[in-house]
C-alpha cells in the first residue's frame, strides 16, 4: 500500500529534487503540494512547484500558503537558488492553475478526507504545518508522522547555530516539534552526508531521461554555489533525504531523541537543541537521522529518475 503524503515544500532546487523523487516511488502518492515562503517568496515557490508538476505531466493540487512566518520577517535564500529559485533549467509554464484553498485548508482538506492516515513531509520552514495543527486540532489523530528537513545537532548553515528551515520560523518549528506527532529530522547531520558529487551529476545526466538531464541541470546550478562557498567535495541534497527515508529507511541510522526549539537567543535562535546523550530524561520526540549510505542514495535517486519519461 502506497504512503499518502502532503508535500510542504518552498521550490528550490533540492525541493524540486524531492518533488520529482516523491512522484516517481511506487510506494508514494502525493495528495497534495503545499508551498511556502523560504528559498523565495511564497509566489516563485508556487510558480516553481506548478512547473515541476507540470514538467512531470501531473496536476496533483497545489495550494500557495505564508508569504511570511508567524512573527518575523521573511529571511530568503536567493545567493543558493537563484532570482528565480530554481535558476538553471528552462521549466516549463504552468498547464493548470493553483488551487483556490489556501495550503493550510488544503491540508486539511486531504486529511479530512482521507480513508488513511497521512504523512506530512515538509522541507521548508513550517509556518503551513503549525498553523494546520493549531487551526485543526481536531485532525492532528489523521497524521502519520512527519518526516521534515530541518534543523542539526552540531552547528548550523545560516548561522552558527541554525539551519536555514528552523530559523526563518523558529516560532512554528516549536508548535509542531511539541506536537506530539512522531518526527523524522533529517538535518543538517544527515544532509550534509548525502553528497552528490560531479559524477554522480553526470550519471543522472547521461540517463538519457528528460528527468534525468532536468535534474543535472539543477545540480549545475546548485554545485556551483557550494563549490564557490564550501569544501564539502559535492553538493548536499537536503530535501530529498525527507523523501528518501520513506521510501528507503534502511539507508539511514538514526536514533530516537528529545528535542527542542530556541526561539529566543541572540546567538542561538533557530537552534534545534538535541539532547544526543539524554541529559534531560525527556520524552523522545523525534527519530533523529544522523548518517546516510551516500552510495545507496544515489542508486536510489537514479532509478526513480530512470523511471520517469
Amino acid at each position: 500500500m502506497k504512503i499518502p503524503i502532503i508535500m510542504d515544500c518552498d521550490p528550490g532546487h533540492d525541493d524540486a529534487i524531492a518533488l520529482i523523487l516523491a512522484h516517481a516511488s511506487e510506494k508514494l502518492d502525493i495528495r497534495a503540494i503545499t508551498t511556502i515562503a523560504g528559498n523565495q517568496t511564497v509566489e516563485k515557490t508556487t510558480l516553481n512547484a506548478l512547473k515541476i508538476m507540470t514538467f512531470l505531466g501531473s496536476e496533483i493540487p497545489v495550494a500557495m500558503g505564508c508569504a511570511k512566518p508567524l512573527f518575523r520577517e521573511l529571511i530568503t535564500a536567493s545567493e543558493v537558488h537563484g532570482e528565480t529559485g530554481l535558476d538553471g533549467p528552462v521549466l516549463p509554464e504552468p498547464s493548470y492553475e493553483k488551487s483556490d484553498l489556501h495550503a493550510v485548508e488544503l491540508m486539511a482538506e486531504t486529511v479530512r478526507n482521507s480513508s488513511e492516515k497521512i504523512t506530512i513531509v515538509p522541507t521548508g520552514a513550517l509556518t503551513n504545518v503549525a498553523l494546520f495543527l493549531t487551526s485543526y486540532p481536531q485532525l492532528k489523530e489523521n497524521i502519520q508522522q512527519i518526516s521534515l528537513m530541518g534543523g542539526a545537532c552540531w552547528g548550523g548553515n545560516w548561522t552558527p547555530a541554525a539551519e536555514f528551515n528552523i530559523l526563518v520560523d523558529p516560532e512554528a518549528a516549536k508548535i509542531v516539534f511539541e506536537s506530539g506527532i512522531p518526527i523524522i529530522m533529517s538535518g543538517l547531520d544527515v544532509t550534509h552526508k548525502a553528497l552528490i558529487k560531479d559524477v554522480d551529476r553526470e550519471r543522472f545526466r547521461s540517463s538519457g531521461t528528460k528527468a534525468g538531464i532536468m535534474v543535472a541541470e539543477l545540480l549545475d546550478f546548485f554545485a556551483k554555489f557550494h563549490d564557490d562557498n564550501f569544501d564539502f567535495g559535492g553538493s548536499p541534497l537536503h530535501d530529498p533525504c525527507a523523501v528518501a527515508w520513506l521510501i528507503e529507511p534502511e539507508l539511514f541510522t538514526s536514533k530516537l531523541c528529545h528535542a527542542d526549539i530556541e526561539t529566543k537567543g541572540k546567538l542561538t535562535l533557530g537552534n534545534t537543541v538535541v539532547d544526543v546523550y539524554e541529559v534531560l530524561k525527556k520524552e523522545k520526540n523525534i527519530t533523529l537521522l544522523y548518517d546516510i549510505d551516500r552510495e545507496g542514495f544515489v542508486d536510489l535517486l537514479a532509478a526513480h529518475l530512470e523511471k520517469l519519461p
